[in-house]
């Protein structure tokens, strides 16, 4: 147990088809409650998907675990109508510093332009997240949440899945049509349907300390490289809530993580980093070992996989969380398009497409990052120790510094769902983007841009009252500048490079489609089809 958390334990119920004796079929099913499935959970149901979620246990997670949360996965959260119990209790930051020996080498601002709703990140442990998470699934009545349900077995069939379910009453079988794996990196489901799971063991240890204690440490991320109380290692210091810090420390391979889990370790190093006078206490340890993998395929027929399940990276980057749930933001509208019938399957095939392009992103960088802070040879560690030093007085080499490139959204440039430009734009706003915020007012009332986007496609115009376009179920809703709200700062027209006409089709998951300097029916239609996988050519 913690000092500053107590675990809640959630009602074990018997499912109805267990008590009856009866196969039922459910339209999707979710394994794991952890922060992806339950995510998924409110993003089914918020598509009027009902939803099944299956765990082995019956509390949220122990230990702090995941902390950083980036601003993409926060928006999607907002979006759910979740974030602001998260945004609340988390730990705002956007500035970092990079430390080599015992000099402050670099720093860097993470969000240095005004105009956001979101911040660049909050820190926050896990089981607050699972908690806020849970509660919002419990009052879901789409959401059918179901504690200490354990997935023994699995078949699968051309157009459903049977699973076999222990609990504390037996074993039952259900079928559902779809069903969703967030069962975690082991995932159970993974080794049922054979799915590969491939990529690079690091030979490296870490060990996190959460520690509880009051400081006026600035809330920033502080990486230090080879330092005085560390020597030869790497370390880490940022703060969560309740006066909770988190410390990595760089191991080296030869340790035992069960020696080096002890206190009468962690204190030494502890006291080391901060000083002997500063009081603390230890309130959570662990020693990892990472890998940069994933899965070959992220669909398995009617089986599909997201989050730790389906790729796994170094925590260094904060891209593991952070990265589950843009899978859910990917899938969920496409699965509820498939469901309703509205779509054809291939639809579901490009979220393989999409978010394994962006996994192999993030193993890119998140396999440079460990390279960088844990050189395999003399050559990397000379190389890595003069960008260090060169950074101190010289920008040039800042941008080669790398303590973990902290997560950012993979733009699907290549996606098969897009329409390339036809005209030249500048900007970020590329069509495989995730749509940028931006301050408006709406009705003379303060608003965020985002909040008009996402519950189904979206064509944002510009300097133009167009009527609206027939797209049969995908008619898109139209977000005018002028008529529907106001830009009263410039943030949009900047972010959009504003052009009199032009038009934005965006996504259900608030990713740009498509964008057009003059606003055309029959393109935009084709933009739609195109988007949906030919479902409303």
């Amino acid at each position: 147990m913690l000092n500053t958390y107590d675990f809640p334990e959630f009602d074990y119920v018997q499912s109805i088809e267990q008590k009856n004796g009866e196969v039922l079929r459910h339209t999707v099913v979710v394994v794991g409650a952890g922060p992806m499935g339950l995510t998924a959970a409110l993003d089914f149901a918020a598509r009027g998907l009902k939803v099944v979620v299956l765990d082995d246990n019956n509390t949220v997670s122990v230990g702090s675990r995941a902390v950083c949360y980036a601003k993409r996965p926060l928006e999607i959260w907002d979006r759910l109508g979740v974030a602001k119990p998260m945004l609340d209790k988390g730990i705002e930051w956007k500035l970092g510093r990079v430390f080599f020996r015992d000099q402050e080498v670099y720093d860097f601002d993470l969000l240095p332009e005004d105009g956001h709703k979101i911040p660049a990140f909050i820190n926050l442990q896990q089981y607050y997240l699972e908690e806020y998470l849970v509660a919002a699934c419990m009052e879901n009545p789409l959401v059918d949440l179901r504690w200490k349900h354990k997935v023994v077995s699995l078949h699968s069939h051309n157009d459903h899945v049977e699973v076999a379910i222990e609990t504390p009453d037996g074993i039952f079988n259900m079928e559902a049509d779809w069903l969703l794996a967030c069962d975690g990196a082991n995932s159970d489901v993974r080794r049922m349907v054979g799915a590969e799971f491939v990529g690079q063991f690091f030979e490296d240890r870490f060990l996190i300390a959460d520690i509880v204690m009051k400081a006026d440490f600035p809330t920033e991320r502080w990486f230090w490289f080879d330092p005085d109380f560390h020597k030869g290692q790497s370390a880490l210091l940022h703060k969560q809530s309740d006066d909770v810090w988190r410390l990595d420390f760089q191991l080296g391979w030869d340790t035992d993580p069960e020696v080096e889990k002890l206190p009468e370790n962690i204190i030494p190093r502890v006291k080391a980093m901060l000083g002997e006078d500063v009081e603390f206490e230890l309130e959570w340890a662990s020693v990892y070992q990472f890998a940069c993998r994933r899965i070959d395929q992220f669909r398995y027929g009617r089986v599909l996989f997201a989050g730790d399940a389906a790729h796994q990276v170094s925590p260094f980057g904060a891209r593991g969380a952070n990265t589950g749930v843009q899978d859910i933001d990917n899938l969920s509208w496409k699965l509820a398009a498939v469901v309703r019938g509205e779509a054809p399957e291939a639809l579901i095939d490009s979220y393989h497409d999409e978010r394994a392009f962006a996994a192999d992103d993030n193993l890119l960088n998140s396999t440079r990052s460990t390279d960088f802070i844990s050189p395999k040879n003399n050559a990397s560690r000379r190389y890595r120790n003069a960008v260090l030093t060169l950074s101190k007085d010289h920008e040039f080499a800042r941008p080669l510094v790398n303590s973990g490139r902290l997560s950012t959204p993979t733009p699907y440039v290549d996606s098969s769902l897009n329409v390339k430009d036809d005209s030249k734009w500048a900007g970020k706003m590329l069509p495989g983007t995730c749509a940028a915020d931006a301050p408006i007012k709406v009705a003379g009332k303060d608003a965020w841009l985002l909040q008009q986007l996402g519950e189904g496609f979206t064509l944002l115009v510009f300097g133009l009252n167009p009527a609206a376009v027939d797209a049969g179920v995908f008619s898109p809703k139209l977000i005018v500048e002028g008529k529907d709200f106001n830009d009263d700062h410039g943030f949009a027209a900047e972010r959009y490079d504003k052009g009199e006409g032009c038009v934005y089709l965006i996504r259900p998951d608030q990713h740009v489609a498509a964008r057009w300097r003059e606003f055309d029916v029959n393109k935009i239609r084709a933009g739609i089809a195109r988007a949906t996988a030919g479902a409303s050519s």
